[in-house]
């Protein structure tokens, strides 16, 4: 090999060449281990045996209005529970707009020591209510959508009591909410709080007028959380993963995910190792991660936690996100969350699973269970036809809680529902469904089937009587709803925001209705023979659906930029604004911060890809010898693309530039590209390649460096 070459193969074995930390280094799971769960959560025994020192108990902690009349009490437990676990820094904790894909976490924090120093020099540990419930910030230089400006720029962090404060390392991390200096929503879990709050006023109101008394309602979610491991070394070797989380160019390996091979197949042992290591960091927090399994394609996996409340679900993601990034940077790897990493192999995507439950625990989309609870079959098919009538009404506002840029590559590329807002229920909820609003009033009761192996040594089992359809954006799955398309990168807040206020929405329109003297079965009736065509049972991926979709005027937005813009349409704002979740002002400027953030994230991508070309892929191509014309060609269409969108002032328009020039211009230029990588000679070829990303149990070393 030439000089040049020799320095690039040692730069690749030099680069993170760290060994990965084996199995003997971190601990094993065992029955010890169970007593470690969520102890660095303070909640349960572990807020109990605190908060006894000042005479109060754990269950203080279950009401907020601790917050305004014991807040002392707790902060002097929180102050000796860290002191215990040498935790001494507090920090407000909380989400700021425009994260995905981009911040680190995806939350905002400022770090403080719960100390002043005395006048002998020596440390005074104090922490007060005020530090514990309060914070100030700079509100203007997080995406704020106008919001804010230097000139006007408070912000403040209000403790959010709904999710428990927790301890990591040395720093006590403060759920809070993030408040401009007016009053209006910094942040993705303020609209939440309203949304949760508004869905529990509407269904409390619905479940009276239908004579069932429970003490409050609020949603439950499952978050199913894909995402990508590959080899640090090769990832420390391609620009646009370390700044974009997605590779901008690539040739496809010679094998994929054809073969159907990687999907449940037994964990890499090195992607194993950091898998534990994250879970076990999760297990102490208090979160459940209780599965892990390959995805379908290659370096792919999937951990999910058990349901939990929304507000708690979100903040545990948020973190597990987190811990993801740096675990794996640990073990020699590198997490990818990004929608869509690589070309031609699935990307991934963070299926929300959400259901309503009562305080008490019923959850009012189990038939049986609200039958049980309530003694009444009626309760069931009528808060169904509200959800079916929701989803109908504002499938435009579901798609834009979804909208990203990731988004934009996956949604209906058999991969991921299509753009198409509708909901599965099954035909055995579907007939039901249309026998109540036909007149019938039986119980629904979900059939099921037996199947036999033919193996007479295997045991003959019983099975749903409902298939899965996972080409549905919002399948009903038994006793949640789930929802398919949400994207991987995603912080899921205003996902469940969305499916709460237009829930609470039907739920109050219900009620009125029913209070104002109409039976429930006709209030029902008249919901589901409006809104019965967004019901679809069939195959979501039949270019047939998109014309049936059409002809019975569902929603249907396939452009990410669109469907972001639609999220401050009359209707949407009037929603928001009914509902006391958001403002005209907030919900503009939400859509504001989303536009800006999939045109800054297509801007970040285009200048990878300019500067990959020009400074690694040319110059390597003219060493071997190969034609740069077409190369060169290519990649001014992208400059030309790139200075059309600085050139446009206007948030909408640019994005709309941005998408054209991502999905269109540059996939064009990628072509030209890749197929120079084909031709040139592998040592020679300046990027990691997409056989040495992918294919950990084919290409790493015993310390899962690439060979």
């Amino acid at each position: 090999r030439n000089s040049k070459a020799a320095m690039l193969s040692t730069v690749r074995r030099s680069v993170m060449r760290t060994p990965v930390l084996r199995a003997a280094s971190t601990r094993a799971f065992s029955m010890a281990y169970d007593a470690e769960f969520g102890s660095k959560l303070f909640t349960g025994a572990v807020a109990d045996k605190y908060l006894k020192k000042h005479g109060e108990t754990a269950e203080l902690l279950a009401d907020s209005d601790w917050t305004t009349k014991k807040a002392d009490k707790v902060a002097a437990a929180v102050m000796d529970w860290g002191r215990d676990n040498g935790a001494t820094v507090f920090t407000h904790w909380f989400q700021p707009l425009g994260a995905s894909s981009v911040r680190h976490g995806l939350t905002g924090q400022v770090q403080n020591y719960m100390f002043t120093f005395g006048k002998d020099g020596k440390p005074n540990y104090k922490f007060t209510a005020e530090e514990l419930l309060k914070g100030e910030t700079d509100g203007s230089s997080y995406p704020n959508g106008g919001i804010r400006a230097t000139h006007t720029a408070g912000g403040y962090t209000i403790l959010d009591p709904s999710s428990p404060i927790f301890m990591r390392g040395d720093t006590i991390h403060i759920p809070t909410v993030f408040i401009s200096w007016t009053g209006h929503a910094l942040d993705e879990k303020t609209p939440l709080l309203r949304a949760e709050q508004a869905l529990n006023k509407a269904a409390l109101r619905l479940l009276n007028a239908l004579h069932y008394h429970v003490e409050g309602v609020l949603s439950n979610i499952g978050l199913e959380q894909e995402f990508f491991l590959v080899p640090r070394d090769a990832y420390a070797r391609r620009l646009d993963l370390q700044m974009t989380g997605r590779t901008i160019l690539g040739k496809n390996a010679p094998r994929g995910q054809e073969m159907c091979d990687h999907y449940f197949a037994p964990l890499n042992q090195h992607a194993l190792e950091c898998i534990k290591a994250i879970q076990e960091e999760a297990f102490m927090l208090g979160i459940p991660l209780r599965t892990r399994h390959r995805e379908v394609a290659p370096n792919q996996y999937e951990m999910a936690p058990f349901f939990g409340t929304a507000t708690t679900q979100i903040d545990q993601n948020i973190m597990v996100m987190q811990i993801c990034e740096e675990v794996a940077a640990r073990y020699g790897l590198a997490c990818l969350f990004e929608e869509k990493p690589f070309a031609d192999i699935n990307g991934s995507g963070k299926h929300n699973n959400w259901s309503l439950g009562t305080a008490c625990g019923v959850n009012l989309l189990n038939a049986k269970q609200v039958e049980k609870a309530s003694g009444s079959t009626e309760i069931f098919p009528v808060l169904m036809s509200a959800i079916v009538s929701a989803v109908d009404k504002h499938g435009d506002l579901m798609r834009s809680s979804i909208a990203s840029p990731g988004n934009d590559f996956r949604l209906g590329a058999c991969e991921a529902p299509p753009a198409i807002i509708s909901t599965y229920l099954g035909d055995s909820l579907t007939n039901f469904l249309d026998g109540y609003r036909s007149g019938k009033a039986t119980a629904y009761s979900p059939p099921k089937k037996m199947l036999s192996s033919g193996c007479d040594s295997v045991v003959d089992f019983e099975v749903p009587a409902e298939d899965r359809n996972r080409t549905s954006p919002f399948p009903y799955g038994g006793h949640r709803f789930e929802f398919r398309a949400v994207g991987s990168a995603q912080n899921v807040s205003f996902v469940n925001t969305v499916l709460c206020t237009i829930t609470a929405e039907a739920f109050d329109e219900f009620a009125t209705a029913i209070e104002g003297g109409a039976k429930p079965q006709e209030v029902a009736k008249k919901a589901l023979d409006e809104h019965w065509k967004v019901i679809y049972n069939g195959n979501g991926y039949d270019p047939e659906w998109l014309v049936e979709a059409g002809k019975r005027g569902v929603w249907r937005i396939d452009s990410g930029v669109e469907s972001i813009n639609a999220m401050s349409s009359d209707k949407n704002v009037a929603l928001f604004d009914k509902m006391k979740v958001m403002s005209k002002i907030e919900v503009d400027a939400r859509r504001d911060v989303s536009l800006q953030h999939y045109a800054g994230t297509v801007e970040m991508e285009a200048l990878c890809m300019v500067d990959m070309v020009k400074q690694q892929i040319i110059p390597a191509l003219k060493e071997a010898g190969i034609a740069t014309d077409g190369v060169t060609k290519a990649l001014a269409t992208v400059e030309k693309g790139l200075a059309g969108m600085h050139a446009e002032g206007d948030d909408l328009k640019k994005a709309t530039l941005a998408r054209t020039l991502r999905l269109e211009t540059m996939i064009e230029a990628r072509a030209v590209i890749d197929a120079t990588e084909a031709e040139c000679p592998a040592h020679i070829w300046p990027l990691a390649t997409y056989r040495e990303l992918l294919f950990l149990d084919k290409n790493q070393d015993a310390n899962g460096n690439t060979v």
